[in-house]
């Protein structure tokens, strides 16, 4: 017979009742899952019944006034994307304000529904009949609405809170005339915030001019607080078009709330004002030349110094201003300028600008050019004429700089033939003359040349030798000297500039070595390819390192070299360095380079 010992079957007691309750725990949850699932199927088929039955699409008003605004509300019984709709098929007829979406969910008695709600602002473009198309939201189409637009009156225009007004300077104009385009906008309450379309024209450039002005104007006993926002327009075809009218969205306190309140409601408000129809016409047949139509163009000139009488040699600077009311910058045209034998011009390049005067656009472009005379006597500049159409008037009208004669005096300090052109190098004059036949009256002059360049080359080869010599025991100072005086040197990018053989080249007027030295500084320090001097006249600024940059350059180009005195190119360039570490010291080479 077997015995348990009461421990024993007290064990096997409790272990039984812990399967229990772990079965019953099993069971629970297992119960409680099911109920969770039957539960969303439930949900689930009640969704699937309350799927999108009805599309709604009602309007605030109709009929509606033009410049008035239509409330377009349209409703579905279901939870949808905010871009299920698509408003741009309501473009063609109205302008379309962004649309703002609302999604909602009611559960009453337990039956749940939602519902998407758009509701979007429009303004009728212009007096008719127009419909809005059925709109189609999975499966479930609306009903198309016809909204009649009439023209609006005096008296409700007068009463409200915010409107638009908006014109064009003319009507009927060129092509690639500019004209002004004006919007205004009235209000009478608390604006807050708001935007104003940008008008919008195929081939035409628009731009605002100046910043918003703003006002007070009394309308019909009412005082409104006014925006006023002004453009340019320029037409580049010709024929009919419509400028759409302007269209302003914002928000303004609402009256209805405490104006002391710092959480006052705001109300959103929009306007839209008048299109404007306009006709381009075709440039005039008999005008001839760049196309430029304003209501005034002039041509001034100015001349620094300010004389008649020129020396030869000696640069003076011409300034020739083209001025023109109502036209961009860029339509500005190039001057075509005929200069006399005897008249050397390094041309700047043209500065464009334009300026706001007075609401209107004025544009100029500035031709600077360095002139030097290479011959005495009388010397007559022609007549400078620019055409252009006057919108004005419908005729041709020239602007015109007269014929001018200016008196040549002889430079004492100079003499010599005129110096070659401003981008031809002494090289190049050597190999095209000694490829074209001499004449005998210019022989001796060429041999002349000749010989003087066999003795340059002959003394700078020796000073090269010399130079050499001493290096071995001198410095490096000495070394660089050497290097610079060798006749087959580098190009002036590859040695570097020597402010100290510079100033000592100046000073002992010794115009080869100060030539080399400032093409090398030019082209390390200008940030440009500079290997002549009539190229460094080109990048210069009007200033005196210009000037007499150009008698070095007529000097170095002379048939019969005559005395050349450096002082004031050094002291000209000296100062020319000051003002440029003054503008800009961080961007400047050291002086001297160590």
């Amino acid at each position: 017979m077997v015995t348990f010992s009461n421990s024993w079957w007290g064990w096997c007691k409790s272990q039984r009742t812990n399967m229990t309750r772990t079965e019953m725990m099993g069971k629970k949850v297992t119960s409680d899952l099911w109920h969770g699932l039957l539960l969303l199927s439930v949900l689930t088929l009640a969704s699937a019944a309350q799927a999108a039955t009805s599309l709604n699409v009602r309007v605030d008003k109709n009929p509606v006034m033009l410049g008035e605004e239509l409330q377009l509300s349209v409703q579905v019984d279901e939870k949808v994307s905010s871009s299920a709709i698509d408003f741009s098929v309501l473009e063609d007829h109205f302008r379309v304000g962004p649309p703002s979406v609302s999604q909602s969910m009611q559960i009453i008695n337990g039956q749940s529904s939602q519902s998407t709600i758009w509701q979007l602002s429009l303004f009728a473009k212009t007096t008719g009949t127009f419909e809005i198309p059925a709109f189609n939201v999975h499966g479930i189409t609306s009903s198309p609405i016809s909204i009649e637009v009439i023209p609006a009156s005096q008296q409700t225009t007068d009463k409200q809170v915010l409107f638009i007004e908006s014109n064009l300077s003319q009507t009927e104009l060129y092509v690639q005339q500019m004209v002004y385009y004006e919007v205004k906008i009235y209000f009478s309450g608390d604006l807050q915030r708001g935007s104003l379309s940008q008008p919008e024209l195929p081939n035409t450039t628009i731009e605002q001019v100046g910043k918003d002005v703003e006002g007070t104007e009394l309308v019909n006993g009412i005082r409104y607080q006014t925006i006023t926002r002004r453009y340019s327009l320029i037409p580049q075809q010709s024929g009919s078009f419509t400028l759409e009218a302007p269209f302003f969205n914002g928000e303004m306190i609402d009256r209805n709330s405490s104006r002391y309140d710092y959480f006052a409601k705001t109300q959103t408000i929009s306007a839209q004002g008048q299109a404007v129809e306009f006709q381009v016409k075709a440039m005039p047949a008999e005008f001839n030349g760049d196309w430029l139509v304003s209501e005034l163009v002039a041509l001034t000139e100015e001349w620094t110094p300010l004389s008649t009488t020129l020396v030869q040699g000696e640069p003076v600077t011409r300034t020739i201003t083209l001025t023109a009311m109502d036209l961009a910058d860029h339509q500005l045209p190039d001057l075509q300028i005929d200069l006399p034998a005897g008249i050397k011009n390094y041309a700047e390049q043209p500065q464009a600008k334009k300026a706001e005067r007075n609401g209107r656009i004025v544009a100029q472009k500035v031709f600077t050019s360095a002139v030097i005379a290479t011959q005495s006597g009388e010397l007559k500049l022609p007549a400078v004429r620019v055409p252009w159409w006057n919108s004005k008037t419908n005729q041709l009208a020239y602007a015109e700089l007269p014929e001018r004669t200016l008196t040549v005096t002889a430079n004492p300090n100079q003499a010599g033939q005129p110096p070659p052109a401003a981008d031809t190098a002494v090289e190049t004059q050597v190999s095209e003359t000694a490829a074209t036949p001499v004449s005998a009256t210019h022989a001796w002059q060429w041999n002349y040349l000749s010989g003087l360049l066999l003795l340059l080359w002959l003394l700078t080869a020796a000073v090269a030798v010399w130079g050499w010599l001493r290096g071995r025991s001198t410095t490096a100072r000495t070394d660089s000297f050497s290097k610079a005086a060798k006749p087959n040197h580098p190009q002036a990018s590859e040695v570097k500039f020597n402010a100290r053989r510079f100033k000592a080249a100046c000073l002992e007027n010794d115009s080869i070595v100060a030539s080399q030295q400032l093409l090398r500084w030019a082209s390390q320090q200008l940030d440009a390819d500079i290997q002549q001097l009539p190229q460094l006249i080109k990048a210069l600024p009007q200033s005196e390192l210009r000037q007499e940059t150009a008698k070095l350059a007529y000097q170095a180009y002379q048939a019969q070299p005559t005395p050349w005195l450096g002082t004031a190119l050094f002291e000209a360039w000296a100062k020319y360095k000051h003002l440029q570490q003054v503008e800009s010291p961080a961007l400047l080479k050291p002086f001297y380079p160590k």
